[in-house]
């Protein structure tokens, strides 16, 4: 029991059960699944769907924290994605075509894997700064997605990309199949190969793992243009379920909802150690939270104060400290009672 409290995901699982029991009592039916069509609907599986775009971005995200590197373009490059795909859509003669949607898909993926790339050249080939190398795309990619859209909000009629967010495969829908999907493919490649070791090894010391014999600088590279792809299919998730690409609007702030779910996961912005696992129950707070907020009638103006009030106690339940001081107290509270 000891080392069940002590784990690092301990206080996360006891916040998102609570966040569902808040939401239950409220509404008994709430945790329901039915079936239509052959399709499964209910709460849970809107938790799955709409936690796609996030656990996409946040994986990325967290192999980038794990090499003490950070990127805060992501919201820029989903916002570029969308952009890109439906001004591609909405260019060519058959918009409803499987085609055109693959084609876009492509050449949207194709670009964010670009500039992830030039974010990875930016830190591991001229050494500069992850935060200021990524700065520099997040106040620019906006930029960029405008200039494709003609600063205006494309929307297109495509059935074939639309399914990528509201689409249905074998009852589930398949934006949450294709993110569940990658996690489980990263989660294979950095734990049943030696691809997380070496990860580690650059964030805990780049120096020593170079003089080790590590690819220091090819691992950072390509973890940046893995999280520039990652952003893109999010992007691509994001701009199917509204069908319109709004470059002002489209992935506004996610970066700091993934760091915020790296961060709730148990992995250390100092790098090294990373959680997957981790990062996947912060993700899953975080969309629980705004259901739980939709439920329990909360006004939108005080949302964001009800959302820092539950990071702050997760963070706070979370740290090792804080855990020992409590620790301590009843330690020596049970201590005067033995004594009185």
């Amino acid at each position: 029991m000891t080392r069940i409290y002590k784990h690092r995901l301990f206080w996360p699982v006891v916040a998102l059960a609570a966040l569902l029991l808040a939401c239950t009592l409220k509404r008994p039916d709430i945790l329901g699944i039915s079936v239509l069509d052959g399709h499964l609907f209910g709460a849970p599986i809107d938790i799955l769907r709409n936690s796609a775009p996030l656990l996409l971005v946040s994986l990325g995200m967290t192999l980038v924290i794990a090499t003490r590197g950070i990127d805060l373009s992501v919201g820029a490059t989903v916002a570029i994605a969308g952009a890109v795909a439906l001004t591609f859509i909405a260019g060519s003669h058959d918009p409803g075509s499987l085609g055109t949607a693959l084609g876009a898909v492509v050449v949207a993926l194709g670009l964010c894997l670009v500039l992830g790339g030039f974010n990875g050249f930016l830190v591991s080939g001229l050494g500069i700064q992850p935060i200021i190398a990524t700065l520099i795309l997040m106040t620019a990619g906006r930029g960029v997605a405008m200039l494709i859209t003609g600063g205006q909000i494309t929307t297109v009629n495509s059935a074939p990309f639309a399914a990528l967010a509201s689409g249905f495969l074998l009852g589930l829908p398949v934006a949450a199949l294709i993110a569940y999907g990658v996690f489980i493919v990263i989660a294979l490649l950095v734990r049943r190969t030696a691809l997380g070791m070496l990860l580690e090894a650059v964030g805990i010391n780049p120096d020593a793992s170079r003089l080790a014999g590590v690819k220091s600088k090819t691992l950072v590279f390509t973890v940046y243009t893995l999280c520039g792809a990652l952003a893109g299919l999010a992007g691509l998730i994001f701009a199917s379920n509204t069908m319109a690409a709004d470059a002002n609007n489209a992935g506004l702030f996610i970066e700091l909802d993934a760091i915020l779910a790296v961060v709730i996961g148990g992995t250390s912005l100092a790098g090294g150690k990373f959680n997957l696992g981790g990062t996947l129950v912060g993700v899953l707070i975080i969309t629980t939270l705004n259901l739980t907020v939709t439920v329990l009638g909360i006004s939108p103006l005080v949302t964001p104060m009800f959302k820092a009030i539950v990071v702050i106690a997760v963070t706070l339940m979370m740290s090792p400290r804080l855990r020992g001081m409590l620790a301590g107290l009843r330690e020596r509270r049970r201590y005067q009672e033995v004594n009185a």
